[in-house]
């Protein structure tokens, strides 16, 4: 490390410094099945940013380069460490309480009602896009409608089942975590956003289909005719491969880049190999790694690792609020 330090007085790393500590971060994050592409992660250094309207254009261009109209490119936007961002996702859905239910997303209710309470007007729909919502310096939260022109949808359709249409389903094209820190050098920058590109059950195995979440299975089954009566008829499970074949079909018919959970497997596999020659203990943490349909088909499922945390990385930290 160079012998940098900012005007407080606190070490400040070199842009190849930050770029490098950002890649190894990714290298060693023990969640991420997808780290064979870590040499690839392009970081913009935006530390110098002091507003929180700076800091919310260099998310739409976070936003812009990464999604590169559906050509997703891995990246990482460091800001400086007093900045923070509210949201989970720069990208994400919102979800309302009515009377009749939860609209929308389930895991978003609760900063639904904050970005309300900011000031934030909805649409009321199931997939209505969150606002960015920037602090700095501890001062009061602002949010920043995201430009519709940035955002890449997805339209979820089945190859083969034409009714598929009706449940009028869609999803983003790209995920940009936004709620980790990224420790590196010993600081700490809560604020440094990062996306690599989905692999498919993170869509139709988790986000569309946990009863938690937008809860899809039962409504798949009923359009395929499927006995829902017991579940021995592995009717969830049925419906569970056709929701994942529909997003991979859909995402791929539509140029976004997207990996199915098998080939993710087979790229791990290579990740482990890398590692091994370079001379590197992998990590990971098996629950996370495995994929959440069909895991016992991958070679993931019946390995070991060692779930501990190498620096630098990408930390969880408390919500913002």
């Amino acid at each position: 490390m160079q012998d940098q330090f900012d005007s407080g007085g606190t070490f400040a790393p070199s842009f190849d410094e930050l770029e490098h500590g950002a890649r190894v971060a990714w290298r060693n994050n023990n969640r991420c099945i997808g780290r064979l592409f870590w040499q690839s992660l392009k970081v913009f250094d935006e530390r110098g940013l002091q507003s929180a309207r700076d800091v919310a254009w260099a998310l739409y261009r976070h936003i812009e380069f990464a999604t590169n109209e559906g050509k997703i490119r891995p990246t990482c936007t460091v800001f400086d460490p007093s900045v923070r961002i509210w949201n989970h996702q720069l990208l994400r859905y919102a979800g309302y309480v009515t009377e009749n239910g939860i609209l929308g997303d389930p895991d978003s209710v609760e900063f639904t009602r904050i970005c309300e309470g900011l000031g934030w007007k909805e649409n009321r729909t199931a997939f209505d896009i969150l606002p960015l919502v920037v602090q700095v310096h501890g001062t009061e939260p602002k949010w920043f409608a995201i430009p519709e022109d940035l955002i890449v949808e997805v339209p979820i359709v089945h190859p083969q089942l034409s009714r598929f249409d009706a449940l009028d389903l869609k999803w983003y094209a790209v995920p940009i975590l936004s709620d980790m820190g990224l420790e590196i050098g010993g600081i700490v920058y809560p604020a440094a956003p990062f996306n690599g590109w989905y692999m498919g059950t993170e869509i139709g195995a988790r986000n569309l289909a946990d009863s938690g979440r937008y809860d899809m299975l039962p409504r798949v089954a009923a359009l395929m005719g499927l006995d829902t009566t017991s579940e021995s008829t592995l009717w969830r499970d049925r419906a569970l491969v056709e929701l994942n074949v529909a997003v991979l079909h859909s995402y791929k018919s539509r140029g976004v880049t997207i990996v199915d959970h098998h080939t993710a497997a087979r790229q791990f596999e290579r990740f482990t190999q890398s590692e091994r020659e370079a001379g590197r203990e992998l990590t990971g943490e098996w629950a996370w790694l495995i994929p959440p349909l069909s895991p016992a088909t991958t070679s993931i499922f019946h390995h070991q690792y060692e779930d501990v945390m190498i620096l630098p990385n990408y930390v969880r930290q408390p919500r913002a609020w």
